[in-house]
């Protein structure tokens, strides 16, 4: 291997590094960083930053973000908790079940965040070690993303499949079918392999004895005014009409000839009107809109988008022959090595849709996928789930306020980096996601 390349990946692989050490933001503010050492200190000609999903990503934040400030999304996780605590017995299937479609509705997975406390919470009371409900929860509030009609992956994704004949509500179809059942399957196994007992636990044992176990404390009753309700339906019916135009422009569909506004336009368009719809009719102040937690939480991922993104394209646009030769030979021959090329990068990229966006178009010229042929598109559909690998290196903020928020001691992450509470379940659900993508593509 050339020695210039050597360099490239250390610098690929140091920047990413040193961005995971640092968390959060830092992610972005390293690729940024590695990207300057590439181009000036290596040679390598920046690559595209993904306006589009930063944009998407902003726009969608900036609706939820005024649905909290109108008291919308304690509405929503007040009716999750009620079904939660209706239904303890049944907390390792419902609680993913929650996160899941939280995520579905909002188009990101900080929504977790505010599932967290309450799955301890209903764990601890029956008797169950938190670690297993919330690793299936996280891991299933990060699938998701795939399957969401407003995530910035999903909209990337069905973007570039399109005019290979798969239409947008095909591709929704799918991906939410598998994906849900892929997480299902996935709390059915933990079930059965996991240690479920939480009083037999060493740790928590410790932690009580200490004293830094809080006990269970039941569902706190909550007054939600007219507003929270308000601007959750104002919010539904803006995600409603996403699918329904998405679908209408999709060529498989044809409801819409003459498209004068674009998808990705439509979306943010379409976000940041909600937002305003929520603002006027709900009386937000708009003051406050900025100091939200969705609101800060999103920016901190538009930055971690365009950091580390940008390094990616700017290594895979360098090295798109080399890219190119290995898709072709093998991936054409193994389908579903594609999902573990997926799966890697998005480990490293940190983003579904940055590593979509990174990946996709050069397997789509590799495999020689065009609309007069695209029989190999497929792949394409099938292996997306596979981009959740957020869960691998035990630094994303969902994952790492799963491990502090349980006072118990049973989410942990050990020694070895890797074998921390989510990475089983993580794999599974993806294997699972992805297997049955395959199955379900089989059928078209």
């Amino acid at each position: 291997m050339d020695i210039m390349i050597i360099l490239q990946i250390i610098v690929l692989l140091g920047a990413i590094f040193i961005g995971v050490r640092l968390g959060g933001i830092g992610i972005g503010y390293a690729g940024g960083a590695g990207v300057l050492v590439l181009g000036l200190c290596l040679g390598m000609k920046p690559g595209n930053i993904p306006w589009d999903v930063i944009l998407i990503i902003a726009s969608v934040i900036a609706a939820i973000s005024a649905m909290q400030l109108a008291g919308g999304l304690n509405y929503l996780v007040y009716i999750a908790e009620k079904i939660l605590y209706k239904n303890p017995k049944y907390i390792n299937y419902l609680a993913p079940v929650v996160t899941y479609v939280l995520t579905i509705f909002a188009g990101t997975g900080h929504t977790a965040f505010s599932m967290i406390p309450v799955i301890v919470e209903v764990a601890k009371g029956e008797n169950v070690r938190p670690s297993v409900p919330l690793s299936i929860a996280v891991v299933a509030s990060q699938i998701a993303i795939t399957a969401s009609p407003v995530s910035a992956a999903v909209i990337y994704m069905t973007g570039v499949l399109e005019p290979f004949g798969w239409s947008y509500p095909a591709l929704l179809g799918v991906w939410l079918l598998t994906t849900f059942a892929g997480c299902m399957i996935t709390a059915f196994i933990m079930t059965l392999i996991s240690k479920m007992d939480l009083s037999t636990d060493p740790i928590y044992q410790e932690r009580l004895k200490e004293g830094l176990v809080k006990p269970a404390v039941g569902l706190h009753e909550m007054k939600i005014d007219a507003k929270a309700k308000l601007s959750v339906w104002i919010f539904l019916i803006g995600v409603l009409c996403v699918v329904f135009y998405a679908s209408a422009i999709s060529p498989a569909v044809g409801l819409i000839k003459n498209v004068v506004v674009p998808r990705d336009a439509a979306i943010m368009s379409l976000m940041l009107t909600v937002g305003a719809l929520i603002t006027i009719l709900c009386k937000v102040k708009l003051g406050d809109v900025a100091g939200t937690s969705v609101f800060k939480s999103g920016m901190v991922a538009c930055i971690c988008v365009l950091g580390v993104a940008w390094l990616g394209d700017t290594f895979v646009s360098g090295h798109t022959n080399e890219i190119k030769a290995f898709a072709s030979q093998t991936i054409s021959q193994y389908p579903a090595l594609l999902a573990v090329v997926f799966f890697l990068a998005a480990m490293l990229l940190y983003s579904q849709a940055a590593t979509a966006k990174a990946i996709t178009p050069t397997v789509v010229a590799a495999l020689g996928i065009t609309a007069a042929n695209p029989d190999n598109a497929y792949m394409l559909v099938a292996c997306f789930a596979a981009v959740s690998a957020l869960f691998v290196l035990p630094t994303y903020p969902t994952l790492l306020g799963a491990v502090q928020m349980d006072d118990t001691g049973t989410t942990r992450i050990g020694k070895w980096v890797f074998n921390h509470s989510f990475f089983i379940p993580g794999v599974l659900a993806i294997f699972f996601s992805v297997a049955l993508g395959f199955v379900v593509c089989g059928l078209f």
